[in-house]
């Protein structure tokens, strides 16, 4: 389907006026002909003037069903009879065929996303015909495409990892209409298919990477382990997010402009494993820099003690000054100083 986008359809106000006067002139033609036709009787002009302002007055509010306004970054997808003739899509008053209807399959459908907030008609094409009121802005209010970037709050999903890990995430996907004849007819609700896209999409890109660092993992598929995870590299899982969704709403006439990850944890059941193994992880890691250190230290203390030739110690008093030092620089807690007041030896 091809958007074919209508354009010098803006005489709307013309047509305003034009119905205005219609309504005033046949109103002025009844009332004269039936006085007419009261004082002067029955004549072939008193009875067509009658019978045309009737009609008018009648029929006249079927032209005001063609009025349309549209606000900037609106359009307004219309058919005739079950044919599609066109979008109006620039800002404006514009007058179209009153039998043309505005399509929106997706009016009525409400996600946790900005735009989706119901405005009522403004009433300004408000008649009243007999005992009956219509408002005529309200009849295609609803039916508006939206053309301003909106953003998708999809909602958590829980998701494995590639180690097999439940995770928890959600993403914040950025996006607009492009293309206004695929979003209303190649699709049969745009939003709810950009939703159910993003939760495929996203659940296809988690599972390429762990959550975490892990060795002998290949998330680029070029055979090779690299240090990719959905921590540490969230601006390059974004964008491939983004690439997978886009790819799979492009039919939609959708254009994703940006997807972000705004939650990502481990789940429930096993965080609170997952937080002792990080807790342990890192008391390695603090471990082996407090070792280095203090066989620094040591090599250092004996290095500075032969150089000033301090002391003359054997191995057997090297061993042991080596070992409390080690203690000493190792140890969690203060070491408590014991004064030998006897001989080394």
């Amino acid at each position: 389907m091809e958007e074919k986008v209508l354009k010098g359809k803006k005489n709307g106000m013309a047509v305003l006026l034009a119905v205005i006067l219609a309504y005033v002139a046949a109103t002025a033609a009844v009332v004269v002909s039936s006085i007419s036709l009261d004082r002067y009787g029955a004549s072939a002009l008193s009875i067509a003037v009658l019978v045309l302002g009737i009609a008018v007055l009648a029929l006249g509010w079927i032209l005001l069903l063609g009025l349309k306004v549209l606000k900037p970054q609106e359009a307004l997808v219309l058919t005739l009879f079950g044919q599609y003739i066109g979008t109006l899509k620039e800002n404006g008053f514009y007058f179209v065929n009153p039998f043309c209807v505005g399509v929106n399959p997706a009016a009525k459908t409400k996600l946790s996303q900005s735009g989706d907030v119901s405005e009522p008609g403004n009433g300004l094409l408000s008649i009243a015909n007999g005992a009956q009121s219509m408002n005529l802005a309200g009849d295609y209010a609803n039916k508006k495409l939206s053309l301003k970037i909106m953003t998708l709050n999809n909602s958590r999903q829980k998701i494995n990892d590639c180690l097999g890990n439940p995770i928890e995430i959600g993403i914040a996907v950025t996006w607009r209409i492009v293309d206004t004849a695929k979003a209303v007819f190649n699709v049969d609700n745009y939003k709810e298919f950009l939703s159910l896209q993003c939760d495929s999409a996203l659940r296809h890109v988690v599972r390429i990477y762990p959550y975490d660092v892990a060795p002998n993992v290949d998330t680029t598929g070029d055979g090779v382990a690299d240090e990719g995870s959905l921590r540490g590299s969230s601006d390059i899982v974004a964008a491939r997010i983004r690439d997978e969704i886009q790819s799979r709403v492009k039919e939609a006439g959708i254009e994703v402009v940006d997807a972000r990850i705004t939650y990502l944890a481990y789940a429930p059941e096993i965080a609170a494993v997952m937080l002792q193994r990080q807790q342990a992880s890192a008391i390695i890691d603090a471990r082996k820099m407090i070792v280095d250190g203090a066989v620094g230290m040591v090599e250092m203390a004996l290095e500075r003690l032969n150089e000033k030739d301090v002391v003359q110690l054997d191995e057997e008093r090297k061993a042991a000054m080596v070992s409390n030092l080690l203690v000493v620089l190792c140890g969690n807690h203060d070491a408590q100083p014991i004064v030998n007041s006897g001989s080394l030896y």
